[in-house]
């Protein structure tokens, strides 16, 4: 992922650009999004900015629950190509599922505890 045009809108609000890409078997494609992190409310939306999709926005909540934290992903899309968007459909569960597994393992990196040391 590349990222620029990173800004500081206001106190714990922040914006960066990125460009990321999706693949579907032999097909892949690349798009741009505004990512806007807003540490008061505890939310991140992203918007499109170019790419394959007639329109993408999503929006990643956290909100305090017992043992951890709760995280409401909202998504909506739609493909400028109908062949994407039939590769999609037919593999959406997959891709929301490999969505949520790599958001999970980089929270795990940044915030899961350290192992005990041996003999601790």
């Amino acid at each position: 992922m590349r990222t620029w045009n990173a800004r500081r809108l206001a106190e714990g609000v922040e914006s960066v650009d990125c460009e990321a890409g999706v693949q579907f078997s032999f097909l892949k494609e690349r798009f741009s999004t505004r990512v806007r992190r807003d540490a008061n409310s505890r939310q991140i939306d992203v918007s499109l900015l170019s790419g394959p999709f007639r329109r993408l926005a999503n929006s990643w909540a956290f909100f305090d629950a017992e043992g951890g934290a709760r995280v409401e992903f909202d998504i909506d899309f739609q493909f400028k190509s109908r062949l994407l968007e039939a590769l999609l459909a037919a593999n959406f569960v997959h891709a929301v599922d490999r969505l949520m597994e790599c958001f999970e393992a980089r929270a795990a990196a940044l915030y899961a505890s350290p192992p005990p040391l041996a003999g601790a």
